[in-house]
């Protein structure tokens, strides 16, 4: 499958050089819009509708923001995707594709070749904000710092147990500071207003470390 890039500037999926980027055309049946002003590129993208797919990163937002909806039948070839990143940190392997319930099989399966061939991991999802894995992990962090105000127990010992416990490779507290508490607060705060969940309302540690860094 061929496809063009367009970068928009300032990916969060793609920060720096990858695979994708160097098996880019400067014309294909597909398109792939990255960074920070996707909606403008989509709405200027020219012979949009001729293409297999088109697929434009997203933040916290939805694809239905950037495609609009109607009824619950939308879709169409354009579909949105996000590469988990958790803060500062590296992106992952994986890309979250996002589908909207009318969305085209074809396009769905054009994203996975090019995602897939250029060495990424593909989850399919419907079109929620925060997708997948935001919407899960974000409670689980919140509550542990949650935890750590109340006095349950010091950060290191917090961090042990959910490692020694649950089998994870690095504890909450640690993970949050390493990567920005700033961060997940800025994640939360978009859930909580999406959604009105307690669960996801940005922890006190959180709203501090994004207040020192603004």
């Amino acid at each position: 499958m061929l496809y063009q890039l367009i970068d928009t500037g300032n990916s969060r999926s793609f920060p720096a050089p990858h695979a994708l980027f160097a098996k880019a055309e400067p014309s294909g049946d597909a398109v792939i819009i990255i960074g920070e002003r996707v909606g403008q590129a989509l709405q200027t993208l020219s012979a949009r509708a001729s293409k297999t797919a088109v697929l434009i990163e997203l933040g916290t937002e939805s694809l239905g923001v950037h495609t609009g909806e109607s009824r619950g039948a939308e879709g169409s070839n354009v579909l949105g995707f996000s590469r988990f990143r958790l803060g500062t940190a590296p992106p992952t392997l994986l890309v979250e594709l996002v589908r909207q319930p009318r969305s085209s099989d074809a396009a769905v399966a054009a994203a996975k070749e090019i995602f897939e061939g250029a060495g990424l991991q593909i989850a399919v999802c419907a079109d929620f904000d925060g997708r997948i894995i935001d919407r899960l992990v974000r409670p689980y962090f919140n509550a542990a710092l949650k935890r750590l105000d109340e006095g349950l127990a010091s950060a290191e010992d917090l961090d042990l147990t959910l490692r020694l416990g649950l089998g994870y490779p690095e504890g909450p507290i640690s993970l949050l500071e390493r990567t920005g508490l700033e961060h997940h607060c800025e994640v939360t705060q978009a859930l909580f207003d999406a959604y009105g969940e307690p669960a996801y309302a940005p922890a006190r540690r959180a709203r501090v470390a994004k207040l020192r860094t603004s």
